[in-house]
């Protein structure tokens, strides 16, 4: 396969990554920075909103939670402190249901997951993943607005998909938001709704941006990471409809929730309102290296993968530069990839969701 233009240069920094420490990087907030702080989190049912939930609660945050349903399987449902959180049945579709939840329970800080997240579904689609989305998204930061006597911190969930294809590679946050297809276009328009609220109304705002995250507690099985776990654990042959080729950033869920808590840590600081932040392990692979590895660590290297080369529209190669969030917020993973990977296995062992 030849090298996507940049692919060798961030392989090439990762060994470097641990001297880049500026002096004027962010310290660290104390941690009981978030004991009693009330926060409103939408999307607390999805995989990321889960954990992030649970290390909320853990660090003894009051928890105003956004919830469309009640699928037993997800994290947040699993929680043992759910008891302590505050639910919210509704969307985000619902601006007065929003608008309340921040006024009734006097929000400190606010965390946006909740989205339309599946590019096919948005192709099939689009409407109601532009009215999640993008709806969603300016309800959201409205609401914000109409309280920013109580609301001190947003941070709004994005991926890379806001960039859309660009000539060169890895994105960095300098670059032009394009997305051409409906999920893409969603995707920048919710980026550009929330610098738009920080520019105009002073929205202590700021935008996490990552690649494809994994973990335990994903319900949607047809992922590439828990669809190969699901077929090493039953014996089966992986099946890819790619040319398996295409070159992705993978990163663990633990480290993105971590990522959620220290943007939001340190939006007092003029440097982090109104500024996205891509976050990343800087190792993009292809699915069938992800696959493979996840098949080594399985011991089910026997389970040769199908690759069927069927799949169309698929973008060659993304993935991300971490460099700001390294020099702005002194970031860096937790987890390597086969860490997050064991984690992960040992989850859907632990957790087997009906079809796995």
């Amino acid at each position: 396969m030849d090298v996507p233009d940049g692919l060798d240069a961030i392989k090439n920094k990762r060994g470097e990554q641990e001297t880049l420490r500026p002096a004027d990087a962010i310290k660290p907030q104390p941690n009981d920075f978030w004991r009693n702080r009330r926060v409103f989190v939408t999307g607390a049912t999805g995989m990321v909103g889960g954990w992030l939930t649970n290390d909320l609660l853990a660090a003894g945050a009051h928890i105003v939670a956004l919830v469309r349903n009640g699928d037993p399987q997800t994290v947040f449902n699993r929680c043992e402190d759910l008891r302590r959180a505050s639910l919210i049945v509704g969307n985000v579709e619902d601006f007065s249901s929003l608008e309340q939840a921040l006024k009734k329970h006097e929000v400190d800080t606010v965390f946006h997951l909740a989205a339309q997240p599946i590019v096919s579904v948005a192709h099939r689609q689009p409407r109601p993943t532009f009215e999640t989305n993008i709806r969603g998204t300016y309800n959201l930061l409205e609401a914000c607005r109409l309280h920013l006597d109580s609301v001190k911190r947003i941070v709004i969930a994005s991926s890379y998909n806001a960039y859309g294809q660009q000539e060169q590679l890895p994105y960095t946050e300098d670059m032009p938001l394009q997305g051409r297809h409906p999920y893409e276009v969603s995707t920048s328009c919710a980026n550009l709704l929330a610098q738009t609220y920080h520019h105009t109304f002073g929205l202590p705002v700021a935008i996490l941006r990552c690649g494809n995250i994994f973990g335990g507690g994903d319900v949607n099985l047809s992922r590439i990471v828990p669809y190969t776990i699901r077929c090493c654990l039953n014996q089966q042959r992986p099946i890819i409809r790619s040319n398996g080729e295409s070159v992705r950033d993978y990163i663990y869920v633990k480290d993105i929730s971590r990522c959620y808590l220290q943007i939001a840590e340190n939006l007092t600081d003029k440097n982090v309102q109104g500024e996205a932040f891509n976050f990343s392990l800087e190792r993009p692979v292809t699915v069938l290296e992800l696959v493979k590895l996840i098949q080594q660590l399985m011991g089910c290297q026997h389970l040769e993968p199908e690759v069927q080369n069927t799949a169309t529209g698929e973008v060659r190669a993304q993935y991300l530069s971490a460099e700001k969030a390294r020099h702005r917020l002194n970031w860096q993973p937790q987890f390597t990839l086969e860490q997050g990977l064991n984690e992960t296995i040992a989850w859907y062992r632990g957790h087997p969701p009906a079809g796995l």
